[in-house]
């Protein structure tokens, strides 16, 4: 009989072991940076023209940030973005 060597790990330690943690936990940090910006702009009844102005940008492009599946999304849109809400950006670093 076959030992599934992965009974007693976590699905981190899978998803390393298949060379797919750090792009799996990057698209999750994705997803919910564009749900939080998505329900702020509701919060704020933004539309997107309204919050594509207020970050001095176009609506296409204000569809990367707000799109879960799109990762080129870089840092200084999400700060836009964030900013354009009246909140900032957080990161930081934590032992894995």
């Amino acid at each position: 009989m076959k030992r599934n060597v992965h009974v007693g790990s976590d699905f981190d330690d899978f998803l390393r072991e298949e060379g797919l943690h750090d792009e799996t936990q990057a698209m999750a940090v994705k997803r919910v940076l564009a749900l939080q910006l998505e329900q702020d702009m509701k919060k704020a009844r933004l539309t997107k023209s309204a919050m594509a102005r207020r970050m001095g940008t176009t609506r296409a492009q204000l569809d990367r940030p707000l799109n879960p599946e799109n990762p080129s999304t870089t840092l200084t849109t999400l700060v836009k973005a964030a900013g354009a809400l009246g909140k900032r950006i957080k990161i930081s670093l934590e032992r894995a």
